[in-house]
């Protein structure tokens, strides 16, 4: 059986991290031997792989410290399950992965770029450096893909997007989770806006709050949910505060119920600066929500203007609540007909058993590669047989 061992920065409640998570738990049923390594201890999403028996391991490394000790706790682990493909998910783990691959060997190596934007120069300097280390780099959108390769950040043969799955059952519109949602958040009259991700400064929370203000003072009706957690959460109870919005915004915190909040919901928007491909749009377009989104990294793939959502550039909060009010101005039959379109979108394009069967080939092909240049430079390597040519 190969194994494939996923080494990933963190696991938490973050589109990356369960993207990692639905890969795991899927490519077990494709015949794969998955594990896990975090850099830094699991503080979510362990249960979906507990149930699954894929072992879950941390390296002990802390957030924003530097830990030499990690990359010898991963060459032991590597070295313990002598997996086929290492697959890498977001910057640091990108780069200790390669780095790694020096000490412990693997077959393949895959690196996964969760943003257009990983971080500043240096960043893109270590990855460039290391590029040689990874057979294959990939991007959740093609406007990451596309500056990976203009840059220079990596080579362009190797450099591929591939965008993040959807689970298409578990998220689509429901009846009941809409009434009961709307009933607990006492808005079942109001229109309901929903945005889901971390309070953090690449989804630009302070614009879409600027934008909503502008949006209540002509619709007073209209409502926004935000859930989601992080450093800016208090900043932005703040701002809401300033703009008069207590009684129209809520702050959900964290949750775990995403598809029954998306049911509820009357339309989806996200105001991010950069991105890659968000797995909360992707989500809200599978519960069949018309989008509200910036034009930036994986959220043009995504949307189609005018026909399953609107777009607008970032740090617009103008723009965006003009979009915001024209979606409020359609007939419901008009919303209707966009939120089914982007449905259909997400199962056209971004279905998770698709992307899954995507993965499945790619680790094969590379593999069956591998073993070619052993057999032709006379190496014996430890291939499964029923992987050769």
């Amino acid at each position: 059986m190969p194994r494939v061992t996923f080494l990933t920065t963190g696991l938490a409640l973050g589109g990356a991290e369960m993207q990692v998570v639905l890969l795991a738990t899927s490519l077990k049923h494709q015949g794969w031997k998955p594990e896990v390594i975090s850099m830094i201890p699991p503080v979510a999403l362990t249960e979906p792989l507990a149930a699954e028996s894929i072992p879950v391991f941390d390296l002990g490394m802390r957030r924003g410290v530097p830990d030499p000790r990690g990359l010898f706790r991963l060459r032991r682990l590597l070295r313990q399950s002598r997996p086929h493909v290492l697959h890498c998910h977001m910057v640091h783990a990108n780069l200790l992965g390669r780095v790694a691959r020096a000490l412990a060997p693997v077959p393949v190596v895959i690196s996964t770029a969760h943003s257009i934007q990983e971080g500043g120069r240096w960043r893109d300097l270590a990855y460039r450096l290391t590029d040689p280390l990874c057979d294959l780099l990939t991007q959740v959108s093609q406007a990451g893909a596309k500056r990976y390769c203009a840059e220079n950040i990596s080579a362009e043969p190797k450099t591929v997007w591939l965008p993040n799955g959807v689970d298409l059952a578990r998220f689509q519109p429901d009846g009941e989770d809409r009434e009961r949602t709307r009933g607990e958040l006492e808005w079942r009259d109001r229109f309901l806006w929903i945005a889901v991700g971390n309070l953090r400064e690449p989804k630009d929370y302070p614009n879409m709050l600027a934008a909503f203000a502008a949006v209540v003072k002509k619709r007073p009706e209209a409502r926004l949910a935000i859930a989601g957690a992080g450093p800016l959460a208090a900043s932005l109870e703040r701002q809401a505060a300033s703009l008069g919005l207590p009684g129209a915004v809520r702050f959900l915190g964290q949750r775990t119920d995403i598809p029954r909040l998306l049911s509820g919901a009357d339309a989806y928007v996200l105001s991010s600066a950069w991105e890659g491909t968000p797995m909360a749009l992707l989500e809200a377009a599978a519960c069949s929500l018309p989008l509200v989104a910036t034009a930036v990294g994986g959220n043009t793939d995504v949307i189609e203007e005018g026909h399953n959502g609107r777009m607008v550039p970032p740090h617009n909060p103008a723009r965006l609540a003009e979009a915001m009010l024209a979606v409020m101005d359609m007939p419901a039959e008009r919303r209707a007909a966009m939120g089914a379109a982007a449905r259909a979108k997400a199962e056209k394009n971004y279905g998770h058993r698709a992307i899954v069967a995507k993965w499945d080939n790619i680790y094969r092909q590379l593999l069956s590669v591998k073993a070619s240049e052993s057999r032709q430079s006379g190496g014996g390597g430890f291939l499964p047989s029923r992987l050769r040519p």
